[in-house]
């Protein structure tokens, strides 16, 4: 049995870490495949339980040296008696996903889990229980904790400033000594060379033992197993900075005549710039990961549940499928269900983008983590826990941010041999100094090496992907667009076509009466009387679009008797015992009444589909009903067309049907009356045409076309089946994110080539400069400080560029309607206007 596991891994740097920390994962027995993001710090593997546990994971990234994130958590267990229930809870508890270690204490009855990351819910965890007779509730209120971001900013920020405080000194006194002779004369006559040294000594060590300490053990880590990092490089540059001057301070004998210098101020500075570089990344970050955070935060931590006789107020995380929860004004709801009473409006636009309210009454379906605007609600829960709509669009979303684009894949393996060859070119550089370098050649050799170390870190280039996609598919989810995943985005901004389904897809997918038109001597409201009177009592799809068209008229119908309804023709009724008729043709011929030569000739040029009208022996007049496009629908096209992308509709409607909305719409490329093998030879045929073609469907039908399109997209209010056969799932269920999804891909791709060329072009460029390749030109020496802040640098600039995606602005406002239910299948995506 497969299951899903994710959680967080620590001591990521760079690409290069994300791709050793994959490895390792894929080593392990039952993991059939790993993913490990360098930009979320996620691992979302697929395993086989009964071959893998979670403690050989976290074994392996421990031996990695990227060890898993870990959560400990505690219960009170109910439905203990002894020692063997104990054992028994602890095996089932052992058995669920990402639990690493399970300690119950029978005398207490609490329960301790040690997890890989936030491990398996509260209501994953009672679901196993159960059927033994256990439960968990909580042991104490629940504490929101800050985001692992602002965690990590906040922590990130301490240490730089610690560092800065303690290396200001000494960068204070070789500046100062540098910029002004009599300065740097007074310093050597008091406190002394040996004091001076001894002092700068003691701060630096103190900068690299507490702030700079992380850096250094993952970075001998890392060389101790031969897999050098970015932290290796800056653990080599800044080491023998400090290795150099302590040799320099203690036994300056060591060195030839003039080279006993001291860099203890490039070491300090590097740690510094490094830790504040990684604190502006890491705050960078977190807005690009806000999106997805923000998700998980919409659900609330109580909520008022019917129990007992009585509203008690629980934690929401305890809510089960069938209880009734009741949501006041302003109030979140806590999880899925159906309105059981009350009326209100609901504010959906954090999952939907809709920006107005949804009205919501009675058998209406709600969605957890939604605002409950103005009136209370009583709610059945249908769906809690991981069940919930909000938590697959969070787990949907995660995917999505931990997929990984071919062009990542290729980076990943550049990045692997990429440190060993900066260490090389080090080496190499401090060699030819070393030779060819002008008296006294070793402080030079030293000062070209710790350069090229620095200013050669790969964090730019394993970030410039993988920022983008979660910036994107953060944005994307807000605006209520879901992609399967990354390559998703790359693959939707190549589309040249877009082919739709008609009914429900770019129309309502309900009959509404377009036009009518009443016989000779006969008036509309007259027409309207007749016809609704009869319609009101019918269920059928024709006959409700007649009595909405007389309902917004003003027109009431009247009270008949004798109602029957003969199924696929009309129906009859009878009103002070004259009969009404309401139905086709056919069914008025039946009746023995012929249709007037005005209407025959007026409905012979009219598409769609004609009901007739009758009372007594005459026909009062025809309606005309068709599909109504949505009311984006010819925006939608419009702004595809505006971005250079063909469209079609491949219909399995009739061409009466089809023509008319294509016409109204301006799609050029029709093809009605398509059975789902013609659907494939219509995509191919405009493949053929235009090139990559995406489909956009939302019925069982268009299963096949989805699957056999380069870019499926389905609507969230269609079947199972279609979104399945999806790659990008249209929460909003609006034609018009199609555009805005494929804006949004083009955005993210360009941003990603403008990443991927600043990280290149960086170090093609400063690699040189950084071994000294102008010396003999200038006669200037690049500093090693100088170049950890243009490392630091160069990641912010990838992460600030990735953070304009978030700046990216909706098209025309979603569709109005009740969210869909959303299924493990469904994935991400959308645009920007």
């Amino acid at each position: 049995m497969t299951q899903i596991l994710s959680f967080p891994v620590t001591n990521l740097s760079c690409a290069s870490c994300a791709a050793r920390a994959e490895r390792a994962l894929s080593d392990v027995d039952g993991v059939s495949s790993a993913r490990v993001s360098a930009a979320t710090h996620l691992a979302r593997l697929t395993v086989d339980n009964r071959t893998t546990s979670p403690a050989d994971i976290a074994a392996a990234l421990r031996a990695a040296g990227y060890p898993a994130e870990e959560d400990t958590k505690r219960f009170r267990a109910t439905g203990l008696t002894c020692a063997s229930c104990a054992s028994r809870m602890e095996q089932e508890l052992s058995r669920l996903p990402g639990v690493l270690a399970v300690s119950v204490n029978t005398a207490t009855h609490t329960v301790s889990l040690r997890t890989l990351g936030a491990g398996p819910t509260l209501q994953d965890m009672n679901g196993a229980l159960s059927a033994y007779g256990y439960a968990l509730e909580p042991e104490t209120a629940a504490v929101t904790k800050a985001p692992r971001a602002v965690d990590e900013a906040r922590e990130l920020g301490q240490r730089s400033a610690l560092a800065a405080l303690l290396t200001a000194p000494v960068f204070l006194v070789e500046m100062l000594g540098h910029a002004i002779p009599a300065i740097h004369h007074a310093l050597l006559q008091f406190p002394g060379t040996f004091a001076l040294g001894l002092f700068q000594f003691v701060l630096i060590s103190l900068v690299i033992l507490f702030p700079g300490r992380g850096i250094f053990a993952t970075g001998l880590r890392a060389l101790r197993r031969g897999a050098p990092e970015m932290n290796a490089l800056v653990a080599l540059g800044a080491g023998a900075a400090w290795v150099y001057s302590t040799v320099a301070v203690f036994a300056p004998g060591l060195f030839p005549d003039g080279a006993a210098r001291y860099y203890f101020e490039a070491a300090g500075v590097i740690i510094t710039l490094i830790l504040f570089g990684r604190w502006l990344e890491a705050r960078a970050k977190g807005r690009a990961v806000d999106a997805i955070a923000g998700l998980a935060d919409l659900a609330p931590e109580t909520a008022t549940v019917w129990r007992e006789g009585a509203w008690q107020e629980t934690e929401a995380a305890t809510i089960a499928v069938g209880e009734r929860c009741l949501v006041k004004p302003g109030a979140v709801l806590p999880a899925d269900g159906i309105v059981r009473s009350g009326a209100s409006h609901v504010n959906e636009a954090m999952l939907s983008g809709e920006p107005l309210p949804v009205p919501k009454g009675p058998g209406d379906t709600v969605v957890g983590g939604t605002i409950n605007v103005d009136g209370a609600l009583e709610v059945d829960a249908t769906r809690v826990g991981a069940d919930t709509v909000l938590s697959q669009i969070t787990r949907m979303v995660e995917d999505a941010q931990a997929a990984k684009l071919p062009i990542q894949r290729l980076i990943d393996r550049v990045t692997l041999y990429f440190v060993p060859v900066v260490m090389g070119i080090a080496a190499l550089t401090a060699l030819v100094w070393l030779i060819v370098g002008p008296e006294p050649a070793l402080p030079h050799a030293l000062v070209a090496a710790v350069s090229v170390l620095i200013i050669a870190c790969p964090c730019a280039m394993g970030l410039a992907t993988p920022i983008s996609i979660v910036a994107a598919t953060g944005r994307a989810a807000q605006m209520g667009i879901l992609f399967r995943d990354g390559s998703a985005l790359e693959h939707f901004g190549a589309v040249r076509a877009v082919a739709f389904d008609k009914t429900g897809t770019l129309t309502e997918g309900r009959p509404i009466v377009t036009a009518m038109i009443a016989a000779e001597g006969v008036g509309e409201a007259e027409l309207l009387q007749g016809a609704t009177s009869v319609a009101t009592l019918s269920e059928h799809p024709l006959s409700l679009a007649v009595a909405t068209a007389a309902r917004e008229r003003g027109i009431a119908p009247q009270k008949v008797s004798a109602f029957a309804a003969e199924p696929g023709l009309g129906a009859r009724a009878t009103l002070e015992g004259r009969d009404l008729l309401l139905g086709s043709e056919k069914y008025m011929v039946g009746a023995g009444l012929s249709v007037p030569p005005d209407l025959s000739a007026a409905v012979a040029a009219a598409p769609g589909t004609v009901v007739y009208a009758a009372e007594g022996a005459r026909v009062l007049g025809a309606f005309f009903l068709g599909d109504a496009p949505k009311q984006d629908a010819l925006s939608a096209i419009e702004r595809l067309h505006a971005l250079g992308v063909a469209t079609a509709i491949i219909s399995g409607d009739r061409a009466s049907a089809v023509q008319p909305v294509a016409a109204r719409l301006g799609v050029r490329d029709v093809y009605a009356e398509q059975s789902p093998s013609d659907k494939l030879a219509a995509l191919e045929d405009l493949r053929q045409r235009y090139g990559h073609v995406a489909f956009v469907g939302d019925g069982t039908n268009d299963a096949p076309v989805l699957s056999a399109a380069d870019v499926a997209l389905s609507m969230g209010g269609g079947t199972e089946i279609a979104k399945s056969a999806a790659d990008v799932v249209l929460v909003t269920n609006a034609p018009s994110a199609v555009a805005t999804g494929l804006r949004l891909s083009r955005a993210t791709m360009s941003n990603i080539r403008q990443n991927l060329f600043w990280a290149f072009a960086y170090n093609i460029a400063l690699i040189p400069v950084a071994a000294g390749l102008f010396y003999p030109v200038s006669g200037l020496m690049p500093s090693p400080m100088l170049a950890s802040g243009a490392m630091a640098l160069s990641s912010l600039f990838v992460v600030l560029n990735a953070l304009r995606l978030l700046r990216l602005e909706g098209g025309s406002a979603a569709q109005k309607g009740p969210l869909p239910e959303i299924t493990r299948a469904e994935r991400p995506l959308e645009d920007a206007a």
